[in-house]
């Protein structure tokens, strides 16, 4: 890696932080009346530059608005750029606001891109013989390095000098204009020569030289053998002019007139009041609270060019949580090689009250992954790496698995040794392979975080650093690569596979000590991570390992079923279409609709052409027979390339089942979702769907049990509201929907039709996710005056639904979340926007996140208590295999069926108290379709 000189003339592309910035921090982000997300970002990279970097010299360039002198030399250069958005222009103001209180030089001069002015002054600088790094992630800026001039890309940490670039593209800085216009670039419509790709380029210019020597020597081009060499002489010929064009294009200015020199680009004490001032209107309560606890607002670098910048942080920090950076010496943790070295370390476990703990392993699946090594944390910057596995030419001696696994065995299967870990599922699921049960799970820092604030970004280990620690993790892609070629952690040598694992610990660690200690200060929020998502680990762990059995042969015979159906589907929609076309291209189907056929546009895409998506093909399939093809074309497609083609390739061929993942720390409810295969989005409202669920068979001998809970989140709707009327309902077992028709019909309820109760199911469900009149009337096809009345009448007959929608709404924006019955609590960011469709949309997650987080929480527990009574009594006889929405799915003995089925329905009934009774019913059969 280049060395950074000291005290640099840093310049700042604040253009590519900008769009850095917007699309890695969470659109959510507001401060109620506008977005922050790109400002929070952008300044965020800023603080940890200049915290990264000891420098005076500093400035942050900016395009200015308007055109460029490259848009009248090529009107079409950035022409297939969408125009900025929205939700990113009103925050541009705001932003160089924030940046001029900072004391930061600010920059953007109109008729010239940023990349000019900060080429002029990286030229100018290096004239002088004055350092500069180039803080950008735009890889045209190579053509700027010199001895003087350095680039350095915070995403990635990685620094750029001549050699660097050598080493990145294959020729030297003066080649990269060459390169730029050889292969032109798409994202900036530069034309370049059609059919030169990066490896034609580089052979190219390896081999002859730059444009002016490639033209001049045509006859050289050929012998260079590389795939298209003979022809590329007439192509270069072909497009001389754009290729000419695309030179003059690509190559930044190094002349723009400016009114100062380099050396007066210096950074100034911050504006303390305007920072305070902009920080509160912004909400940004972490820098706030620095400023008015007696901070100048000034950012001290911490001398460590070793730290990397941040920029890939999902979320804005806590406004409460202690989020200052912590500095991290790698060169102090230990690589394990010895027996010794390993027994001391052993001993420092056994004495610690919790250590972090993490598996490196050789794939992310866990029914096949081998353990490569594993890393311990015992306090903040002591933490060790054992690997066991390293099989890579030249990898020092280790010690025997078998040997370090058989040592580790008790304190690993110690319920009273504390363990905290980041995502310990995997790591118990791993350890499983080696017959260890991983106990003393009390701690989880993704689940914590999840738990803290599920919707404030993800909740991965890099993105929980980034957040809490201000602290940029080695990631795999920097030590193992990327793409096909990416090495599995076998692979990877001891330098930088021991400093990656160990950093993992320490900062599992360290990350733990600052949730934990916030999630303390709530009780019920503690109680949710204590109580529920860390006792679910190993049974998530077990139940994923238990795996389910699935008949290949008859998703097969499905498969080819579908495909038979696919292909007359795609013949008659040609012949409706009138010729050929391929019914999975959207731009295909957009000529045919809109422009052959003139169906009327409902939606247009952000680039303004007519948009083919899933709502505007059912709105025009309610007149037209064209999408409805499209639509049965698409849902049957969609099933067979994910579930009746890809079960039979999933399935484990050591345990002949089928194994998911299930996910606690995604959904922003708390409900668990589940991937490889998704197991939540098998269709039970279709026959294709249902035959699918026929696969999942019970083996012989056994039954497969699926118990549900009834109407849910009606009832938690009638416990929430207290409403007199349906409380009452549920409390005598009625047909909620037929009672729901009756009182707003003014009816008995042995006179309620099937119509009727079809429109009271659609609007005591449409209620929960918040739907408008007009919503309930495309859905029931009538006026939508007529499905206002209707739900006129429900509100008079329920007033206690009224009343509690109201308090909703009320709550949740004066808070900025709403809770479950049991605590969990649910963000709502946008609940304030300015933006009038984002804040409705906000207030209808509010009604219905305490009903879908609390129906989370109760199936959570249930799981629990059903895991709970398995282990103790029911080994050998049941096995919990699913996790669906609302549903629990066994294999049951079938000798044991009758006496478990009650079991499992009374303890899914007794894990919750509402005010109305939680019913679960039970059916069974030999696949889960028979059974639901």
């Amino acid at each position: 890696m280049a060395r950074i000189p000291d005290n640099p003339l840093i310049l700042i592309d604040g253009s590519s932080y900008l769009y850095r910035a917007f699309h890695a921090y969470p659109e959510s982000m507001s401060n109620g009346e506008i977005p922050t997300n790109a400002i929070y970002g952008v300044v965020n990279m800023l603080r940890s530059m200049m915290r990264q970097f000891a420098s005076d010299r500093i400035a942050v360039i900016f395009d200015a608005k308007g055109k460029t002198f490259r848009d009248d030399m090529y009107p079409e250069y950035k022409a297939n750029r969408p125009p900025m958005p929205d939700d990113l222009r009103c925050q541009i103001e705001p932003l160089h606001n924030v940046i001029r209180a900072m004391g930061l030089p600010l920059i953007s001069i109109p008729g010239v891109e940023a990349d000019d002015v900060i080429g002029t002054l990286a030229h100018q600088a290096s004239q002088a013989n004055m350092p500069v790094l180039i803080s950008t992630g735009d890889k045209d800026m190579a053509q700027l390095v010199d001895e003087n001039v350095i680039l350095i890309n915070t995403m990635t940490n990685v620094v750029m000098d001549v050699d660097g670039v050598v080493e990145k593209f294959g020729i030297p800085p003066e080649l990269i204009i060459d390169y730029l216009a050889l292969m032109g670039d798409k994202v900036d419509n530069i034309p370049g020569v059609p059919g030169v790709g990066d490896k034609t380029a580089t052979a190219l210019l390896q081999g002859i030289g730059g444009l002016k020597d490639l033209y001049e020597r045509l006859d050289d081009i050929a012998p260079l053998g590389f795939r298209g060499s003979k022809t590329m002489a007439k192509k270069l010929l072909e497009h001389k002019e754009g290729a000419l064009l695309s030179y003059d294009l690509a190559t930044i200015k190094l002349d723009v007139e400016l009114d100062y020199a380099p050396d007066e680009l210096t950074k100034q004490k911050p504006d303390t009041d305007e920072l305070q001032k902009l920080y509160g209107q912004l909400t940004f309560k972490t820098w706030l609270n620095e400023i008015l606890e007696g901070g100048s607002g000034e950012v001290v670098a911490d001398g460590s060019a070793a730290k990397s910048a941040s920029g890939t942080s999902k979320a804005a920090p806590s406004s409460e949580m202690d989020t200052s950076a912590v500095t991290i010496d790698r060169s102090q943790y230990e690589t394990i090689l010895s027996k010794e070295d390993f027994l001391a370390w052993l001993d420092k476990l056994k004495a610690t009250s919790v250590f972090a703990f993490d598996t490196e392993t050789d794939s992310l699946d866990y029914m096949v992954a081998n353990l490569i090594g594993l890393s311990f944390a015992t306090e903040e910057g002591v933490a060790a790496y054992v690997p066991v596995a390293h099989d890579y030419m030249g990898a020092p001696e280790q010690l025997d698995r078998n040997w370090v696994l058989e040592q580790l065995k008790p304190i690993l299967e110690d319920a009273n040794q504390a363990k905290v870990g980041q995502n310990l599922k995997y790591d118990a699921s791993v350890l499983a392979r080696y017959d260890i049960e991983l106990k003393g799970i009390k701690f989880d820092t993704m689940l914590a975080s999840y738990v803290y604030n599920s919707v404030a970004g993800k909740h991965d280990m890099d993105s929980l650093a980034l957040r809490f620690l201000q602290h940029s993790c080695i990631s795999f892609e920097q030590i193992a690569g990327k793409g096909k070629n990416q090495l599995t952690f076998n692979q990877i040598e001891m330098d930088q596979a021991s400093p990656y694992a160990a950093e993992d610990a320490d900062v599992t660690l360290r990350l733990h000590q600052r949730i934990n200690s916030e999630l303390e200060k709530d009780e019920a929020l503690n109680r949710i991570y204590r109580e529920i998502e860390v006792p679910l680990v190993p049974v998530l762990s077990r139940i994923e390992r238990t795996g389910v059995l699935v008949d290949d042969m008859m998703l097969g015979a499905q498969s080819q079923e579908l495909a038979q159906r696919l292909d007359e589907l795609e013949q008659k929609a040609y012949e409706v279409a009138g010729q050929e076309f391929n019914l999975s291209s959207p731009k295909q189907l957009q000529a045919i609709l809109f422009e052959k056929m003139a169906l009327p546009v409902v939606k247009k895409t952000p680039s303004g052409a007519p948009s083919t998506n899933e709502e505007v093909l059912q709105e025009l399939a309610l007149d037209y027979p064209l999408p409805k093809l499209i639509l049965e074309y698409r849902g049957l497609a969609k099933l067979k390339s994910t579930y009746t083609d890809k079960l039979p390739r999933m399935i484990n061929p050591e345990t002949g089942r089928v194994h998911t993942s299930y996910h606690q720390a995604v959904t922003a409810t708390g409900r668990l979702s589940s991937t490889d295969p998704n197991l939540q989005n098998i269709p039970i409202r279709n026959e294709e769907g249902r035959r699918i669920r026929q696969a999942f068979i019970a083996p012989h001998g056994w039954k497969i049990l699926a118990v549900d809970y009834s109407q849910i989140e009606l009832r938690i709707m009638a416990h929430l509201s207290g409403d007199a009327a349906l409380v009452d309902a549920f409390k005598h077992g009625k047909d909620i929907h037929a009672a729901t028709a009756a009182e707003i019909l003014g009816l008995e309820i042995e006179q309620v039709s099937t119509e009727q109760r079809r429109q009271a199911k659609a609007v005591n469900f449409g209620l929960i996710y918040g739907m408008s009149a007009f919503g309930l009337a495309k859905q029931l096809g009538i006026p939508r005056g007529e499905a206002q009345a209707y739900m006129d009448k429900y509100f008079e007959r329920y007033p206690g639904v009224m009343q509690y929608m109201e308090d909703t709404r009320s709550q949740a924006s004066e808070n900025g979340y709403v809770e479950t019955i049991f605590g969990r609590r649910l963000h709502l960011p946008e609940i304030k926007s300015r933006n009038g469709m984002r804040r409705k949309a906000a207030e209808r997650a509010a009604i219905n996140a305490p009903m879908q987080g609390t129906a989370a929480d109760i199936i959570k527990k249930a799981m629990l208590l059903v895991d709970e009574w398995i282990e103790a009594e029911g080994q050998g006889r049941v096995r919990l295999l699913m996790q669906v929405h609302d549903e629990l799915v066994f294999e049951v003995e079938s000798s044991a069926l009758s006496e478990i089925e009650s079991k499992v329905q009374k303890l899914m009934e007794s894990a919750a108290q509402l005010d109305v009774p939680l019913v679960a019913d039970s059916g069974h059969g030999e696949n889960w379709d028979q059974a639901h």
